[in-house]
């Protein structure tokens, strides 16, 4: 069974082979979890895409001393990342934090249509509460955390990956992990009623 790394290999060997429409292929189909990715640092829209085009530049540049040894988008990824920290190091901004922004395009995803079901008033404003105090929740916390839970939560990468495009320990992923949703699962308690030796 061919799997999404593998068939990602024979792109990147056709690029290596010169096949440049190979490549395009590769940033088809990454180009916009890219942009998701580095929106979580530059919150510009017009920036964000700069710095994606940049990074599919680098990795094309890159690519003839791609092995194999990580996954092709976990390596993408890290380009990403870095080519985000190094823009807002340029600017001397800090990482940005989740948006207003974000929770209604959260909302508005597609595939949450089913999660709805009640649209009473009263049900509406308890999502609404909630949804703001899980976005102050993940403001409040350091950029570690931040960025590895949403790469955990919002993209669905696993802990290894996570772990090498942090370039950090496995352990490391999974305490930053647990100890972001220790504190969203401090924050909203509360609104839910919950005792506090459950976790939500």
């Amino acid at each position: 069974m061919t799997t999404e790394r593998d068939i990602d290999q024979l792109l990147v060997e056709s690029v290596q082979n010169g096949d440049k429409r190979a490549f395009e292929l590769l940033v088809l189909k990454y180009q916009r979890k890219l942009m998701r990715l580095v929106l979580y640092f530059v919150k510009n829209q017009a920036e964000a895409e700069d710095i994606v085009q940049d990074t599919f530049i680098k990795a094309y540049r890159a690519l003839p001393n791609f092995r194999g040894e990580s996954a092709f988008y976990t390596w993408l990824y890290r380009i990403g990342v870095n080519s985000a920290k190094n823009h807002l190091v340029a600017q001397r901004r800090r990482v940005p934090t989740l948006s207003d922004t974000d929770a209604q395009e959260a909302e508005s995803f597609k595939e949450a249509g089913g999660l709805r079901e009640a649209t009473t008033p009263e049900s509406i404003l308890a999502s609404k509460q909630l949804a703001e105090t899980v976005n102050a929740a993940m403001n409040g916390l350091p950029e570690d955390l931040r960025i590895t839970i949403s790469l955990r939560e919002i993209d669905g990468l696993s802990y290894e990956e996570i772990a090498e495009m942090m370039e950090c320990p496995i352990g490391t992923v999974r305490s930053r992990i647990f100890r972001a949703r220790e504190t969203i699962a401090n924050k909203i308690r509360p609104l839910l009623g919950t005792a506090t030796d459950k976790r939500w």
